[in-house]
């Protein structure tokens, strides 16, 4: 199995948990937790898990609303203010829902659905906040039309780079700003070079933690109760992690001297009037019980 995140990322920590589980049932594991220092992309370590070379692994949700429409659910902007409201509906219809989208039109299986922060504006040039602020300004963002298009609305011009390349392209000013939940920008040490954190929330990042579909499907019985079990203990132990890990990354980067504009300081009135179109033209496209079940409305 593998990951694109170091030793400190909650996502680590999360494979690590897997794999105690696992061996505590006889089966070995065999673990690569960030594939980017061997030189290999994420997106490389996405595709190892869909054809085999990997058996396990995770990913980004927002990688693969391009194939998976229905995904697009966790990706509107500005639409889920509650981890645990999340949880519960990514543990519940919402996200058998999204399991069954998956496997449909790809090679993956979803064993979990982990979290990866609220998402948050850093940049290098001045505090962001309001709409005007973010004018001129090249963010960094992930490979996601609904994530690019955000950015835009909200003022920015938005360029995709790999999670290997993240570091660099804020270190050199290739990017003026960043979009990511706060552990990254302690684990990726962003905050060396933003000193500039504007507490937008603008997204609730969801991982997909995934294997590939046949080699699930091919495992005796037994073994695929044990990966099922591992799994979900594992989950519980990450989203613990992830909504402990936020609490500490603001204490490190207020100890890093980072200036942090809460909610209260922003203008999100005007920034969630920006995105409302985008809100409301892809909402429409979801199936209706999908966005119930994930949103409660």
């Amino acid at each position: 199995m593998g990951g694109y995140q170091g030793p400190k990322s909650v996502l680590t920590a999360g494979l690590s948990r897997f794999c105690e589980s696992l061996a505590a049932e006889g089966l070995d594991t065999e673990r690569v937790d960030d594939v980017t220092q061997s030189g290999e992309t994420a997106r490389a370590l996405f595709d190892g898990i869909e054809s085999g070379a990997f058996q396990a692994g995770y990913m980004a949700s927002g990688y693969l609303t391009a194939r998976v429409p229905e995904l697009a659910v966790i990706d509107l902007p500005f639409s889920q203010g509650d981890r645990h409201a999340a949880y519960a509906a990514l543990d519940g219809r919402a996200g058998a829902i999204l399991r069954e989208a998956v496997h449909g039109a790809t090679g993956y299986h979803v064993l979990g659905f982990w979290d990866n922060g609220f998402r948050h504006l850093t940049n290098h040039r001045r505090p962001l906040r309001s709409r005007a602020d973010c004018n001129g300004l090249v963010v960094r963002t992930l490979d996601n039309r609904i994530y690019r298009e955000t950015m835009a609305a909200m003022g920015f011009t938005p360029v995709v780079t790999d999670v290997r390349d993240l570091r660099e392209a804020v270190m050199t000013g290739r990017v003026d700003a960043q979009e990511n939940p706060l552990t990254n920008s302690v684990v990726f040490e962003l905050y060396r070079d933003h000193r500039h954190l504007s507490m937008t929330g603008h997204f609730f990042g969801v991982v997909l933690f995934l294997c590939h579909a046949d080699w699930f499907g091919d495992l005796p019985p037994a073994a695929r109760r044990a990966v099922e079990t591992a799994a979900a203990t594992a989950t519980v132990r990450q989203r613990r992690l992830a909504e402990a890990q936020d609490s500490d990354a603001l204490t490190i980067l207020q100890a890093e001297g980072v200036e942090i504009l809460p909610r209260s300081a922003l203008d999100m009135a005007g920034f969630r009037a920006a995105c409302a179109a985008i809100m409301d033209r892809e909402r429409a496209k979801l199936p209706p019980e999908l966005v119930a079940a994930y949103l409660g409305q």
